[in-house]
């Protein structure tokens, strides 16, 4: 981050600090702090990160990430349901040779299923299992 920017973040942090400071003593005692306060701080935790933030304004960490993790879900659901379209971005992993299994299936009335599975890790075999009988993860 450049020199300027991190100026501007830090007098903005000084100032969100300060607006905390206000409240705190202006405010009843047992009082919830305000969203637009919550609002200022998830904006600077996106900025100078949670810990700094919630250092700097004397708030709960974990009150502060999970606010700043349900601004970050309710922008990828805003930003899904804008347009109709989804981009999904497939991780590419480095090739270690192809895990392969052969997925076999038999419910208690004698239904078989038998699946060959090539480049699926265990963990995606193990959902596919129980989506494929219906129980819940």
């Amino acid at each position: 981050m450049r020199t300027s920017e991190t100026q501007v973040i830090r007098s903005r942090l000084e100032a969100t600090r300060r607006r905390f400071e206000r409240w705190r003593r202006s405010r009843k005692i047992g009082a919830r702090i305000p969203e637009a306060l919550w609002a200022a701080g998830v904006k600077l935790a996106e900025a100078d990160g949670i810990h700094t933030t919630a250092r700097a304004l004397g708030v709960d960490y974990y009150a502060l990430k999970k606010r700043l993790e349900a601004k970050s879900v309710s922008r990828s659901r805003r930003a899904a349901a804008g347009n109709g379209a989804t981009f999904v971005e497939l991780a590419a992993t480095a090739p270690r040779g192809v895990p392969e299994c052969i997925l076999e299936l038999e419910d208690v009335a004698g239904a078989k299923m038998r699946i060959h599975l090539k480049g699926v890790e265990a963990a995606d075999v193990a959902a596919l299992s129980r989506s494929l009988w219906g129980v819940p993860s």
